[in-house]
């Protein structure tokens, strides 16, 4: 999981994302308010971590603007303010839970768990576009009743591109993603992996088709039948 950490305490900071690698997850840390914004903006982080109280930006304004904008991209509050106001203010801004500090790791770790799997019981029931299914548990592609079988590489490209559906999603969020953040596997691997689902696809006798958005990245296009 790519995580992003918001946080002015580097101590806090930087033992929480220790912590977390130790866990297998992959994991950047900012500790400016503005600087957060150019962070998020990238949309390659699957949570982020974040202190109402930072130099540069106020964290619950920073949450704001971004459901504003449409990020759906899960948030923990890791705040100091702990009463109920503090709590109710944090979640009606569009966090998706609040833990005040300090806090044990152990509470922090299982609380990302539950969030995700909350999210992933979700994303499994809504993986679906056009005439197609995702059974990511699985790795299985369907049209109809025609079945195949996907790497795991393949499925977690197309997992993303059906939650896309067909809104385009940037080249570099698809490479981070499914590669890594710290991945040094080149761009025209991706196309590789289009080109092996474009096949799938053309298998499993599907309408729907990946289209490139040259310079940009890819998205799903359903044909109707006329």
């Amino acid at each position: 999981m790519n995580i992003l950490i918001i946080e002015d305490d580097k101590d806090l900071c930087h033992a929480v994302s220790w912590q977390l690698q130790q866990d297998g997850h992959r994991v950047d840390c900012c500790h400016d308010g503005g600087e957060a914004i150019l962070y998020i903006r990238q949309g390659i982080y699957d949570l982020i971590l974040l202190d109402c109280m930072l130099p540069g930006e106020d964290g619950l304004r920073i949450l704001r603007d971004i459901r504003t904008e449409g990020n759906l991209t899960p948030v923990i509050i890791l705040s100091a303010l702990g009463e109920v106001n503090d709590r109710v203010t944090g979640l009606n801004a569009g966090a998706d839970d609040y833990l005040v500090k300090p806090f044990a790791y152990s509470e922090l770790a299982a609380r990302i768990a539950s969030l995700f799997r909350r999210k992933n019981a979700f994303e499994n029931a809504a993986l679906s576009y056009g005439d197609l299914s995702l059974d990511s548990a699985e790795n299985s592609l369907m049209c109809g009743d025609r079945k195949c079988a996907l790497s795991q590489t393949e499925s977690e490209l197309m997992r993303l591109l059906l939650q896309a559906g067909d809104r385009t999603t940037d080249r570099t969020v698809l490479l981070h993603k499914v590669w890594g953040l710290d991945t040094s596997v080149e761009s025209s691997n991706l196309d590789n992996y289009i080109y092996f689902l474009r096949k799938r696809l053309k298998t499993l006798d599907s309408r729907v088709a990946i289209v490139n958005r040259r310079g940009h990245g890819y998205r799903l296009e359903y044909a109707e039948e006329s």
